[in-house]
């Protein structure tokens, strides 16, 4: 690992930062218009009686730089707990410092450590950088499996779609 920066677990205190980053993620993928959280929101995520993800923080020289956003999932076929990396970003002036890689091998490590057995995460299709970047590091890009998302409207009306097939 470099001098120059530092890979650690989160603190409460790190949420407003990690929230301007998620805000810069969204506007490199061009989808600011999906942002509709909050960083009180994210921080009771985090922190909060009922934590829903993990995240950690690249530090250089002090300033917040890069973060990784995960959660616990499972694997029937494994049978083991695995760990799903949300998010990875690190601030464009930072990139080609070795980072991506630090944090990778840092989940990595904590997936060992937790007894996991896969370490997973979904790249959009257009950023060929980073998906060649991932197979340099080992992660094969599984081109039969497409992510499928219900959210707003939709979320709820299929919840409430129970109600309409039992009258």
């Amino acid at each position: 690992m470099s001098d120059s920066y530092q890979i650690r677990l989160a603190r409460s205190p790190d949420a407003s930062t990690i929230f301007e980053l998620i805000e810069a993620l969204a506007e490199y993928e061009k989808l600011s218009h999906q942002v509709t959280g909050s960083a009180e929101l994210l921080r009771e995520h985090l922190f909060g009686p009922q934590k829903y993800a993990e995240a950690i923080v690249v530090e250089w020289d002090g300033l917040i730089v890069g973060f990784a956003l995960f959660f616990a999932n499972y694997s029937t076929f494994l049978t083991q707990p695995g760990i799903y990396l949300e998010d990875l970003f690190v601030l464009p002036e930072y990139r080609r410092n070795g980072i991506g890689k630090a944090v990778l091998i840092y989940l990595a490590e904590l997936a060992i450590e937790r007894g996991a057995g896969r370490l997973e995460w979904s790249v959009l299709d257009w950023n060929a950088s980073a998906i060649a970047f991932y197979e340099t590091m080992g992660a094969k890009v599984l081109p039969d499996w497409r992510t499928c998302r219900v959210t707003g409207d939709s979320l709820a009306n299929l919840a409430a779609s129970r109600l309409e097939n039992t009258q």
